[in-house]
């Protein structure tokens, strides 16, 4: 009898939590495209030498379907030197409209060649780069993790850590052809 009363007196003290409902990832993948889209920039954070992020506004490429992000930048910036010091990087997509956001993060490198730097041009960028033989490289970011939160688009975070939803890309390219494509190591 007494452990029965006490079970129920610690019942009483038990507040249920209400999870968000886990989102299936190809609807979820579907509503982070739509974020993605509605934004026209990104922010795209790297690490500096001295282990601080460093941030700033690109204008990638819509994905593709594995989710691999390009965005064209000049050789000497210092995004450059970061991705091929520290291939570990970070994607940001906020759209106002819907008050959602997109984060992912993955592995970046450089591309310099330009038979993939064609295959991957936006026309947008031409203003910005006339010189596409010495004065463009292109970044192209794997990714490997992508959060999103959208409460207007059925996406909500959990209500008492606001963990983001989230989901791992399925790659193209087996893991073992990827790694031998990559043109910057991989680093911790």
């Amino acid at each position: 009898m007494r452990s029965t009363v006490i079970a129920a007196l610690c019942s009483l003290l038990v507040v249920p939590v209400a999870l968000p409902a886990q989102v299936a990832t190809p609807r979820l993948d579907s509503i982070a495209r739509r974020i993605v889209a509605a934004a026209k920039y990104a922010t795209f954070v790297t690490v500096d030498a001295a282990g601080r992020p460093q941030v700033r506004t690109v204008q990638p490429r819509t994905p593709g379907a594995d989710w691999m992000v390009w965005f064209a930048t000049n050789p000497r910036t210092r995004k450059v030197q970061e991705v091929t010091r520290r291939a570990s990087v970070a994607l940001h997509y906020f759209d106002p409209v819907t008050e959602s956001y997109v984060a992912i993060t993955g592995r970046a490198r450089v591309v310099r060649d330009r038979a993939t730097r064609d295959a991957h041009w936006d026309p947008a960028w031409t203003a910005f780069y006339p010189d596409r033989d010495k004065g463009v490289v292109l970044i192209g970011v794997e990714a490997e993790r992508i959060e999103v939160v959208s409460p207007r688009l059925g996406v909500d975070s959990d209500a008492t850590t606001w963990r983001p939803q989230a989901f791992a890309p399925k790659p193209l390219v087996p893991k073992s052809k990827r790694d031998t494509m990559r043109s910057v190591p991989r680093h911790p």
